[in-house]
């Protein structure tokens, strides 16, 4: 009797000190839960050069027809889509595929990135958006310290985590608002930064607080990455969701969701601000006890109006220059984006052309060509700026579904 107790004695002593020891080597714990992942099927993409042919849909616009063709499976959401083809040759062995979970998906092969011990996927966490600067890559991802949960800039190459944003409020976290995404600009990275939550005031409040760099698009030297003392600067505020950004014209311009209803394209411009949480064209997802909503009129309220704001919101994504074949064809200002969503009540899941005036300061025409697949990102180069290939043809991927090609074909004269 003596014996067992000592025994279940010794036991629980061993089991006390396994938990101080986890609690207080939280590292060591995640490094030896990367020892044990195996890759699965979710972590791969698969070409799919044998059936071509039957992978074809064709969808007509208003003004061309569009051969779209999955050209490789894949389960997993997208970060960004590399190509990295010096010329414009496409060749599936010049992709990178970097997913949201944190790999880098290669033609049937895949690499854990060296991200930080502080990432997490907890409440929809996960890598939001990568870059590249003096060949070195960098993410943005979320990231978690005992209860701390907060946003941060990785070196994807040595896991070094260069810049973090304060403590999010401790209350209805959904990092699917994180959005985010990044443009050069000269020699500056322009990086994007929602607010997490669709539903907690504490946290869409911070897009306004000057103090906060939640829900800003913020601005970092490139030098900066080589000294690795990054001091991001506020380029703009008010932003809820930011999801797409490009140049045109040395103009910025970015797409980001709204709350239901009243996702944007803005025209992005130093210093102004956006409105967000305090003004939208969208809806609240559930009403406040006097059954209001937001105030609809930035301009009036001292906040810079969207160039467009779709109602109801379609999920746009991503952003990009319309492709030579498009902007020849309409010799107009022209730029081509993604949509996420969509049902009969609500066109989505489309690609979308916005034909833009002279001065880039008015839409002209929106064209939503529905393809009935979630898209997410274009593949593009180091930069961000669309990959096309020798034909003319672009690459989009659907989140947990594929790679497709777009062939623009049969314009009307």
């Amino acid at each position: 009797m003596r014996k067992s107790i000592f025994i279940i004695f010794g036991w629980l002593i061993s089991l006390l000190a396994s938990i101080i020891w986890a609690y207080e080597n939280p590292d060591k714990i995640t490094e030896f839960k990367d020892k044990l992942k195996i890759y699965t099927p979710e972590h791969e993409f698969i070409e799919e050069k044998n059936n071509l042919n039957n992978n074809k849909e064709v969808f007509k616009s208003n003004h061309f027809v569009l051969n779209v063709t999955k050209i490789a499976s894949i389960s997993s959401k997208t970060t960004f889509l590399l190509n990295n083809s010096i010329d414009k040759k496409f060749d599936i062995n010049d992709v990178s595929i970097f997913t949201q979970e944190g790999f880098d998906l290669k033609k049937n092969d895949a690499v854990k990135l060296k991200i930080n011990k502080n990432f997490t996927n907890d409440f929809n966490g996960g890598l939001k958006t990568i870059f590249f600067v003096n060949k070195e890559i960098f993410g943005l991802t979320s990231s978690s310290d005992r209860n701390c949960y907060y946003a941060s800039i990785i070196n994807l190459s040595n896991s070094d985590e260069l810049f973090k944003t304060k403590c999010l409020p401790d209350t209805d976290i959904d990092f699917n608002g994180l959005g985010s995404t990044t443009i050069h600009k000269d020699n500056e990275i322009l990086i994007s930064i929602g607010t997490p939550t669709s539903s907690s005031d504490a946290i869409s409040n911070l897009a306004q607080n000057k103090d906060s760099f939640f829900g800003k698009i913020l601005s970092i030297k490139k030098d900066e990455f080589i000294t690795k003392k990054l001091n991001p600067k506020i380029f703009s505020i008010g932003h809820r969701n930011p999801q797409g950004i490009t140049k045109i014209q040395g103009e910025i311009f970015s797409v980001e969701h709204g709350p239901q209803g009243g996702d944007e394209l803005n025209k992005i411009k130093h210093n102004y601000n956006y409105g967000w949480p305090e003004v939208s064209y969208g809806t609240k997802y559930s009403y406040d006890n006097g059954g209001r909503s937001y105030i609809l009129d930035h301009e009036k309220n001292g906040y810079e109006e969207p160039i467009f704001a779709f109602v109801p919101s379609i999920g746009i994504s991503a952003l990009n220059k319309c492709p030579s074949k498009l902007s020849d064809y309409y010799k107009k200002n022209c730029l081509i984006g993604l949509s996420l969503y969509g049902n009969n009540l609500r066109p989505g899941k489309s690609l979308l052309i916005f034909l833009l005036d002279e001065n880039l300061g008015k839409i002209q025409s929106i064209e939503k060509i529905s393809l009935d697949k979630p898209l997410r990102h274009f593949m593009t180069n180091s930069k961000n700026e669309i990959f096309e290939d020798i034909d003319g043809n672009i690459y989009v991927s659907s989140d947990s579904n594929g790679i497709y090609r777009i062939n623009f074909n049969s314009f009307r004269e």
